[in-house]
């Protein structure tokens, strides 16, 4: 363009002796294929007078920086030039218009091969002026519209939340074990059967928490079930002297402080069995299963445990043998959660650090410290808030920077799945739309921040989206009105 600048001061100079009025400029399209890219102006010539002895050539080109390709030319003469191109030229040319004559608009077309420099061009028309005997008189280049065809970009600000910290960081470990006890009996025999195995999945749990520096047990707890057969008063009397008795073990291996154990006891286990009867594979195991799951569930037998195991017992034997010998014993388990604090972390490279190893001892607030300590959109940056979501599945707040974090990086499929669990805030909403005009539902996404007008990065995000779309329609920027 700056060589059009240049020409500019001369030719204005050149050519304004040499005409009267100038070519109004109507419309200019462009329209663009895979393999070409066609032209079409409409020009009002009407008023432009020249000398007898007088040529216009109009030379349209497409030009960059580097590159330029030109198209046909057309001609507006004076009276004596007219003539002398029709004695001259062999044939009568139509792109060749007498001054003071051109009444209606002159309509100019050309297509060419379309080529990838085009997609940031310029229209320019090269006007030259020609006396008598074809000399030179000057010439001008001048710019009458910008092509861009190159993609718009909607480059959207992401409204991260930050966390809430945490006051105290509260977490557990849950795990079942599964004592074995003689018969009628509540003692703890660590040697029985295949109480040696789960007592060291018990101590190992326990263990895992007690010898980090990072964490301090503050109660564990025990739950004991018995299965449901027998009589409701003897397992209830098993399940509790049974869970007693496993806690009082447990603590005598580490001596924890008076009140670190609790207890809770269920005497029958019927939602467990329950569980099983519902679930697919009894199908193929119970004949009954229907009928078995309406007893478990019967208002009848809510205050009566004993008859409801004698009910299916006495109904359907063979499918209560089965229950009894491979799903009853799996009813005896102990549930036990370990309860700890975790200090706080502030380090952003011991954040990180902890984040590979132990993420679960990390608050949601300490995650977006250490996302925030690296480059946006650095393989750390997005793993720590892909731990995050991971870690607080249900949080909205995890879920929403997630979704951010996945748009940034045009992942799509993950910023939807995020966003399921995003929540309905301001920010939640903002995300969706961005996710829609991504998605290519602009109106959509217009709709969703229009919806925001107190939100700052949605109304930047509509002005943006407006400008995306306006580009999409239409690539072509007029910059001139008319030809000298």
């Amino acid at each position: 363009m700056k060589k059009f600048i240049a020409i500019l001061a001369f030719g204005l100079s050149a050519l304004s002796a040499a005409a009267d009025g100038n070519i109004a400029i109507k419309s200019v399209d462009v329209s663009r294929n895979d393999s070409r890219l066609d032209l079409r102006m409409s020009l009002d010539a009407s008023r432009l007078r020249l000398d007898k002895n007088k040529e216009m050539i109009y030379t349209p080109m497409i030009v960059n920086e580097t590159d330029t390709l030109r198209m046909s030319s057309f001609t507006i003469a004076g009276r004596n030039r007219w003539y002398s191109h029709l004695r001259n030229d062999k044939k009568f040319d139509p792109s060749l218009y007498r001054s003071g004559e051109v009444v209606a608009p002159i309509e100019y077309s050309y297509s060419v091969p379309y080529a990838d420099w085009m997609d940031k061009s310029n229209i320019v028309v090269e006007t030259v002026e020609y006396g008598c005997c074809k000399s030179n008189k000057g010439e001008l280049n001048v710019p009458i519209a910008e092509i861009d065809y190159t993609p718009a970009t909607f480059t959207p600000e992401y409204a991260y939340i930050t966390p809430k910290a945490e006051a105290v960081k509260m977490r557990s470990i849950s795990a079942r074990a599964y004592i074995d006890f003689p018969v009628n009996r509540t003692e703890i025999f660590p040697d029985y059967r295949r109480n040696p195995e789960e007592l060291r999945k018990i101590q190992g749990t326990i263990d895992s928490v007690r010898n980090d520096p990072n964490l301090s047990i503050t109660g564990i707890n025990i739950h004991g079930y018995a299965s449901p057969e027998g009589s409701y008063k003897n397992n209830e009397r098993l399940a509790k002297g049974r869970t007693e008795a496993l806690a009082a073990y447990v603590n005598s291996l580490f001596h924890f402080p008076k009140g670190t154990f609790t207890t809770e006891y269920t005497p029958e286990d019927w939602a467990g069995l329950k569980e099983y009867v519902e679930s697919d594979i009894a199908a193929t195991t119970l004949s009954n299963r229907d009928a078995i799951l309406e007893i478990i569930d019967s208002p009848k037998y809510a205050n009566n445990p004993d008859g409801r195991n004698e009910a299916i017992r006495f109904n359907y034997p063979a499918d209560y043998k089965f229950l009894l010998e491979n799903i009853y014993p799996g009813l005896r388990h102990s549930d036990y959660d370990v309860k700890f604090n975790v200090r706080d972390f502030t380090d952003p490279k011991e954040i990180i650090e902890t984040m590979r190893t132990a993420p679960q001892n990390l608050s949601l607030q300490e995650l977006f410290v250490a996302a925030n300590s690296v480059e946006k959109g650095s393989p750390t940056y997005n793993e720590a808030f892909e731990i995050a979501a991971k870690m607080f599945p249900d949080d909205p707040v995890a879920n929403l920077n997630a979704a951010f974090c996945a748009l940034q990086q045009d992942n799509l499929p993950a910023a939807e799945h995020y966003l399921q669990k995003a929540g309905d805030s301001d920010e939640a909403k903002y995300a969706r739309g961005i996710l829609l005009a991504r998605l290519g539902k602009n109106e959509d996404a217009q709709e969703i921040f229009k919806s925001l007008p107190l939100m700052k990065q949605a109304r930047e995000a509509e002005g943006e989206l407006n400008v995306v779309m306006k580009k999409a329609d239409n690539p072509i920027k007029i910059v001139a009105t008319e030809l000298p």
